[in-house]
């Protein structure tokens, strides 16, 4: 399926760090990589988009001692290759000094490279990924005479291959593949309108859900939000929903990145040895899982991934940082160059029905708008949609609120965890009930 192979990809992150090197490069890095694919979308029945992409590049990092340089092309041949790197290097001699610049240790670059089984070839036809779009759509329309409108569904293949070198000797190739079915339509009631989606991502089209049932939950989602209205100004426990608890924790997560934390841009600046979390919550980074997006035997610098505890016992344990940010804070690489690796917080109820109920009535929360968020001070203010619960039950549909508070008082007044996170997800983040919020209405 690739125009490119393995080999051919290995032998051309090769040519580059020799012609670095020839060049007068100290040190030098390339990635080369190759990526092709299928979007397809239907609305109403009708063809609204084919799309078919297809793309490669090769990136070279060099290094004059401290001084960097980059260049990039999508042009392989021997002569493109000659000059994208005279370019790196060319740039390298006009930059400033960094002493934080350079390669990642030696001794810290991936020795096992194992096969995590997340390239599953999709040999989808144009028909027939039209006609998995229409059944999703279909199934959706049919589901509830109030579903009015469509604003369609669709279907994505996505095959990717790279490979990443550098002047340690270090050279890997990795693989996957990434495609999804998504449905979005529009219910009209008495009330007004509203809309919602329904989608399932997979590296492996066999663990999809079905168009059909993709279909349906996006229409009964949008059903389920007919006859919202708002709520009284108050203070009240709110629950975020699987779909958006990973938002929350994606906040803690950029609070503890590298860089944010060497420039001082962090809420939780010097948090190592800190609670942040309550004591009966873990966070976990799990780089090896086999079949997940996240997951990788080596980060964006070759450095060897590991599992490892981002917090025990609510306390952090941990930052994310590449080789630059650690070097910044005087501190070791935590191979998280290109981002954290499939992270799990542990549950404390086994769904969502249980916190419902340690809840009793307060706020459901399952959309957010707007970036309300200062992650400096942890200030927090957002526009939410979900539902009004009573004695642990949904009540009704609630939208034009806003919920506020800080991060650093949310995170410890987390009551609950519930055991639902979503399949599709890397990061297995369930439900999270926080134990009292602003909630800004009528």
């Amino acid at each position: 399926m690739f125009n490119h192979s393995q080999d051919g990809l290995l032998s051309l992150c090769g040519q580059a760090l020799q012609l670095a090197a020839q060049l007068g490069a100290t040190a030098a890095e390339a990635d080369v990589n190759e990526s092709l694919g299928q979007n397809v979308s239907v609305r109403l029945g009708e063809i609204e988009q084919i799309e078919y992409q297809q793309d490669k590049s090769l990136d070279i990092t060099v290094y004059a001692g401290r001084r960097k340089g980059r260049a990039s092309t999508a042009d392989f041949s021997p002569q493109a290759l000659r000059d994208t790197v005279r370019a790196a290097v060319d740039i390298a001699r006009y930059t400033a000094e960094d002493e934080c610049a350079g390669l990642a240790d030696a001794d810290l670059m991936a020795g096992y490279i194992g096969d995590l089984d997340k390239y599953y070839q999709w040999d989808l036809s144009t028909e027939e990924a039209v006609n998995l779009a229409k059944q999703c759509e279909q199934a959706a329309l049919d589901y509830d005479r109030r579903i009015s409108n469509s604003e369609g569904a669709g279907v994505q293949t996505g095959h990717y291959q790279y490979v990443y070198g550098n002047s340690h000797g270090f050279c890997a190739h990795q693989q996957g593949t990434r495609h999804s079915i998504s449905c979005s339509v529009v219910a009209s009631g008495e009330n007004g309108m509203q809309r919602d989606y329904w989608y399932d991502v997979s590296c492996r089209d066999a663990d999809l859900d079905t168009p059909a049932n993709i279909g349906r939950t996006a229409a009964q989602r949008t059903v389920s939000r007919l006859g919202a209205r708002s709520i009284p100004t108050g203070s009240y426990p709110v629950l975020f929903d699987t779909g958006v608890a990973g938002g929350l924790i994606g906040h803690l997560i950029g609070g503890l990145s590298g860089g944010a934390l060497y420039r001082q841009s962090s809420f939780l600046t010097d948090s190592i040895g800190r609670q942040v979390l309550p004591d009966f919550l873990n966070l976990r980074e799990e780089p090896h899982t086999r079949r997940a997006f996240g997951s990788t035997y080596f980060d964006a610098e070759g450095v060897a991934t590991k599992p490892r505890f981002v917090l025990e016992n609510g306390v952090v344990q941990g930052y994310f940082l590449s080789s630059y940010s650690a070097r910044k804070l005087g501190m070791q690489t935590t191979a998280n160059a290109g981002g954290a690796h499939n992270l799990y917080l542990n549950h404390t109820h086994a769904g969502q029905a249980g916190l419902l109920k340690t809840m009793g009535t307060g706020l459901l929360v399952t959309e957010l708008m707007g970036q309300g968020v200062n992650m400096l001070t942890g200030d927090y203010s957002r526009g939410a949609a979900g539902f009004w619960v009573e004695n642990g039950v949904i009540a009704y549909p609630v939208e034009k609120i806003t919920i506020a508070g800080r991060l650093q008082d949310m995170y410890l007044n987390i009551v609950g965890v519930a055991d639902d996170a979503l399949p599709r997800s890397s990061n297995k983040i369930g439900s999270v009930l926080v134990e009292n919020m602003t909630v800004a209405g009528t």
